[in-house]
C-alpha cells in the first residue's frame, strides 16, 4: 500500500538522517572539526551546493547541515551531548513533518486527478 511504502521510506530516511548525524557527533567528539585540514575539506564541500551538483543529492537536506559546520561554534557544539542531541531531534522533526506533508500533498493531487478524469468522461 501507499501507506506502507511511505512508512517504509520515513523510516529508511530517518535511519540515514540518524547515521548522517552520528557521524558529525563522533567526528566532533574526536576532535576533527579542530583539525584545519578538515575544516578546509568541510569548505570544499560545499560545491554540492551548485544546482549542478545538488541536484544528485538524495538527500538535499544535508547541505543546510554543511552550511552550519562552516561556522566554529556550531563545530564547537557538537561535541555536546546534550546540544547533538537535541539538532538531531530537530532534524527528525522537520523530516517527519515534511514526509506527511508530501504524502498529503501527493494525495490531494491523486485525488484531483482521479476528478478530473471521471468528470472528463
Amino acid at each position: 500500500s501507499a501507506a506502507g511504502v511511505t512508512n517504509h521510506s520515513l523510516r529508511i530516511g530517518l535511519t540515514y538522517r540518524f547515521s548522517f548525524f552520528k557521524c558529525f557527533s563522533v567526528l566532533a567528539q574526536r576532535g576533527y572539526f579542530k583539525d584545519k585540514a578538515f575544516v578546509n575539506y568541510l569548505k570544499y564541500l560545499l560545491y554540492w551546493k551548485d544546482p549542478e551538483y545538488a541536484k544528485y543529492l538524495k538527500y538535499p537536506q544535508c547541505l543546510h547541515m554543511l552550511e552550519l559546520l562552516q561556522y566554529e561554534h556550531f563545530r564547537k557544539e557538537l561535541v555536546n551531548a546534550q546540544c547533538a542531541k537535541f539538532i538531531d531531534e530537530q532534524q527528525i522533526l522537520h523530516w517527519q513533518h515534511y514526509s506527511r506533508k508530501r504524502m498529503r500533498l501527493q494525495q490531494a493531487l491523486a485525488e484531483q486527478q482521479q476528478q478530473n478524469n471521471t468528470s472528463g468522461k
